[in-house]
């Protein structure tokens, strides 16, 4: 549960600890923290143990970092909210005696809609669709990591929104189901599209974390894939087109019953436009090292008949 990565004889004077950690952009995230002492807890009471209590014992700088409020697998699983998760690791904070907190948000707080900017940038207003809850809750809960960086002088707050964050092998379901809803829609031009590796994810959470970032920013590779380009990766077959009512109903239905990709109310997410600018990022260090298209290519599974030769 803790990990010194410091030299022999050496013992740095920052601790970072990790919230919700289990999922699969923790164990990027530890293994690039090389020059920090590093400390795993699930909750509160998990800092009563002594090897924690050893590794936080004369630290002048404590940085908490939650990865757990925006894990969508983890929360439905406990039944949590992205807010109740939140506020859990900010008592945490509170217990350590942290001075610092990167909070890994979602751009989906920013919602999606026609008349969006395309790219969005930190200063959009955070308008999620009301039909969403998980979005609505991550944008509750950055609410409540700006309240703890203004209740005591000297705290900071790095609030991250990655785009759609994935990777072969790892990534949520939700991820999975944008993936799935992106470029699908017929006699319609479909939305342009972001798709974020897990690496470049948790190299972004650790300039959060050294260069002690404070604000928010957002997490995504250079550019967007236009809507065409999309559906072109896909390799998707044309299906029957169905209302867009009906549409919403029976995509609810077939994930209510685990059929189905799509859950109640991210559909408009894979209609409308939500891409964002990393320039903010960017311009604190951080660069991306996979683009949309690979990582798209990566973290799906193409359509046998993509693998056809022409010839």
């Amino acid at each position: 549960m803790v990990r010194a990565m410091s030299a022999v004889g050496e013992r740095p004077a920052g601790v970072v600890v990790l919230t919700g950690a289990s999922g699969h952009v923790g164990h990027r995230v530890a293994d690039l923290l090389l020059d920090h002492v590093v400390v795993r807890v699930d909750d509160v009471e998990d800092l009563g143990r002594d090897e924690i209590c050893g590794a936080l014992a004369g630290a002048t700088s404590v940085t908490v970092v939650d990865l757990g409020s925006s894990d969508y697998d983890t929360r439905a699983a406990r039944r949590e909210s992205a807010t109740e998760a939140a506020a859990s690791t900010l008592a945490i904070a509170d217990r350590v005696r942290a001075d610092a907190v990167v909070f890994v948000s979602s751009a989906l707080v920013y919602g999606a809609a026609t008349n969006n900017p395309v790219p969005l940038t930190e200063d959009a207003a955070l308008r999620p669709d009301v039909e969403f809850v998980f979005a609505r809750q991550l944008a509750s809960a950055e609410e409540l990591v700006e309240q703890w960086r203004s209740s005591r002088p000297g705290r900071t707050t790095c609030v991250l929104r990655p785009a759609v964050a994935l990777a072969a092998g790892g990534g949520s379901r939700l991820a999975t189901a944008l993936v799935y809803g992106f470029g699908r829609r017929l006699a319609q031009a479909d939305p342009p599209s972001q798709f974020l590796h897990l690496d470049d994810l948790a190299s972004a959470i650790v300039v959060g974390v050294d260069k002690r970032l404070d604000g928010v920013f957002n997490v995504a590779p250079d550019g967007w894939v236009p809507g065409e380009r999309v559906r072109a990766l896909s390799g998707e077959r044309p299906r029957l087109p169905l209302p867009e009512r009906l549409s919403e109903l029976v995509a609810g239905l077939r994930w209510r019953f685990a059929r189905g990709p799509i859950p109640p109310g991210l559909l408009p997410y894979t209609h409308e436009p939500w891409v964002i600018s990393n320039g903010r990022l960017r311009a604190a260090g951080w660069a991306p090292t996979v683009t949309n298209e690979q990582t798209y290519v990566e973290s799906t599974d193409a359509p046998w008949w993509t693998m056809v030769s022409p010839k």
